[in-house]
Parts: C-alpha cells; structure tokens; sequence
C-alpha cells in the first residue's frame, strides 16, 4: 500500500524539480525484456545527487536510499523522467525524495513507476564530511 501523498502526486502529475531525462533502450533490459531496475534506480540516483549538489554547494555522495516502490514496469522506448523535492538537511546530509515518471510510446500522460527517499552527504575535496552551512541562502535548483 503506497502513503497518501505519494497517491496523491501520482494523480496530479511529476511534483519537484526535473533532475534527468532520458531514453530506456534496449542495452538497459533485464532477462525478461524490461528495463531492469538497477538502471532505473542509478538514473535516479544521478538525478538526485545533482539536485543534492547544487542544495549541498559542494560535491555530495549517496549514503542511503529508503522506502524504494517499484511501481510499474519501465520498458525500451519510454522517456523516463526523475523529479526531486527536498525532504530535509541536515548537518552535512540532504534527503531527496525522488519520483520517476515515464511517458510510454503513443501516450501523452506521465505515469509514476518509481519513487523513493534518497540521503546524499557533502564532502569536501579530500572526501570527508563538509557541514552544509545554514546561513546560506537556498539555492533553486
């Protein structure tokens, strides 16, 4: 059973910033012909370290990825679409929500196939935790 607000999203459309675009191919399927999920989640993933970088002001590596809901099945030729809202920062981490919507072929609206929480930490250039200062404007992302 998905939360309220995740139903909610799904009829209104993609909520939060677009983040990726991009193409499922054939390269990208599993045994069974669909796109696998491990391509699914690494698109995601990307989409959402670049929105935790510009939040972050810095270079930000994924540490956790929760309550992952694989949907609906993504297939070769549907534009896969990942959208992030800020759920959280914290000292040096950001938590992303993040939705993956597609439009399949001959189809004109976006439907939700995967949606989960993912927690980015700011490092600085040797790799260790930066604290993400808090008198820094927001960026828009």
């Amino acid at each position: 059973m998905s939360a309220p607000h995740i139903q909610e999203n799904a009829a209104n459309g993609p909520r939060g910033d677009l983040c990726i675009r991009t193409l499922a191919m054939p390269a990208d399927t599993n045994a069974n012909g669909d796109i696998f999920g491990g391509w699914l989640l690494s698109q995601m993933d990307v989409g959402g370290g670049v929105f935790a970088s510009k939040v972050a002001k810095s270079r930000t590596v994924t540490v956790a990825i929760e309550a992952m809901n694989f949907r609906k099945a993504v297939y070769v030729g549907d534009l896969v679409s990942v959208h992030a809202n800020l759920v959280r920062i914290g000292r040096t981490s950001v938590t992303v929500h993040l939705e993956a919507w597609v439009v399949r072929r001959r189809e004109t609206r976006p439907i939700l196939v995967t949606d989960g929480n993912f927690t980015y930490v700011s490092i600085d250039d040797d790799g260790r935790p930066r604290v993400i200062p808090k008198d820094e404007e927001p960026v828009q992302v």
